[in-house]
């Protein structure tokens, strides 16, 4: 109940001190409600499924993902609010004190997707590979995002995973597949999180 008290607190505080910076005290009320909308619904998951115990471990990465990895958890918060609006549930079972919030269901049935600490879809087969992301946020805290989004960019625009990728086994045929078997198994973080987990889609 702490954490989730204080998560909903710190996403209050956050939208504040943005809205002071965009818009003095109106901003400030406009940003508040705005980090109650979405800290509210985090926080309330971080309780009810007791996401952080209450040893060391639990206490430190609650701080990293308060502190240096905010960002990560405010955009984590926000993918949560609108998988909840749309009548998914948590899984209470996997989330208690694993110190992220998994989902039922995912935004695809054939992938998981985490960001933040939010992984929706998973299942015990592909739950280190979601590991691994939500560990690369908390390494690189606010780069994370940036640095993937941009690696998105450039492998879009200048696909050099041409020059290594599996044809024969995973052909690029038809545009659809150029995103899904080219661009996305080959950004920075998924090439990580498949070589510990998980087989590129083909």
């Amino acid at each position: 109940m702490v954490f989730g008290i204080l998560s909903a607190a710190v996403h209050v505080l956050l939208g504040a001190a943005l809205g002071v910076w965009a818009g003095g005290p109106l901003g400030l009320l406009v940003g508040a409600v705005v980090g109650a909308l979405v800290g509210a619904p985090f926080g309330w998951a971080i309780a009810s499924a007791r996401v952080y115990g209450p040893d060391a471990r639990g206490v430190f990465l609650f701080v990293v993902d308060h502190t240096w990895s905010l960002l990560n958890t405010v955009v984590g918060a926000v993918y949560l609010a609108v998988h909840l609006i749309f009548g998914h549930s948590l899984d209470r079972s996997t989330s208690q004190h694993s110190c992220r919030v998994n989902v039922v269901e995912g935004v695809s049935p054939r992938y998981a997707t985490t960001i933040g600490t939010v992984c929706a879809g998973s299942s015990p087969g592909i739950q280190r590979h979601e590991d691994v992301h939500i560990f690369q946020g908390r390494l690189l805290g606010p780069l994370y995002i940036p640095l993937v989004l941009a690696n998105y960019v450039l492998f879009t625009i200048a696909p050099v995973w041409l020059l290594y990728h599996d044809h024969g086994n995973a052909p690029i045929n038809r545009f659809t597949r150029y995103f899904e078997i080219g661009v996305y198994p080959h950004v920075w973080n998924e090439a990580i999180a498949y070589r510990i987990q998980g087989t590129p889609p083909r």
